[in-house]
């Protein structure tokens, strides 16, 4: 059985900033004070223990200079934008990602979103995470060469029922 999960605290910013570097070329760098901001600017950030999994997305009133997230704000008026997810390697294939998937799903329909909405590597691709999303019935809204950070990207969008 899988824990539920929980608020990224304090004390787990040392470890989701090892797992963020262990991944940076999926996710991007991540410095701490900016790991601190994003928590709390988040609209969900939640962790799965023991230091499994995490998950940060903002809505669409965040402050947030990343240019995907402006991508989506500038084409949608109300939106939860995923960030970041990652899970620990050795944690991978438990179903962890999908934990914390369903989990924003039904805190954005609590919060009355019915959009969630993220960007997944084209160049270097990323087939693990294009699976993933097809799965959970996310779809191709739009493409973006991020060419001063050196890939492409394909933005999806999953609309909630």
């Amino acid at each position: 059985m899988t824990a539920a999960p929980r608020q990224i605290e304090s004390h787990d910013l040392d470890w989701v900033l090892d797992l963020n570097r262990r991944h940076e070329t999926e996710l991007s760098p991540l410095a701490p004070r900016r790991l601190e901001e994003l928590v709390a600017a988040a609209f969900y950030a939640r962790a799965l223990d023991p230091q499994a999994a995490f998950l940060l997305a903002l809505d669409q009133d965040a402050a947030y200079d990343s240019p995907n997230f402006l991508w989506f704000r500038d084409r949608t008026a109300r939106f939860v934008y995923v960030d970041r997810i990652t899970v620990s390697p050795a944690q991978r294939g438990r179903g962890l990602a999908r934990v914390l998937y369903d989990d924003l799903f039904a805190s954005a329909l609590a919060q009355g979103h019915g959009r969630i909405v993220c960007e997944v590597n084209s160049d270097p691709p990323n087939p693990g995470s294009d699976a993933f999303h097809a799965a959970l019935g996310f779809r191709e809204v739009g493409r973006a060469d991020l060419a001063d950070r050196g890939k492409s990207v394909r933005y999806l969008e999953r609309v909630l029922r």
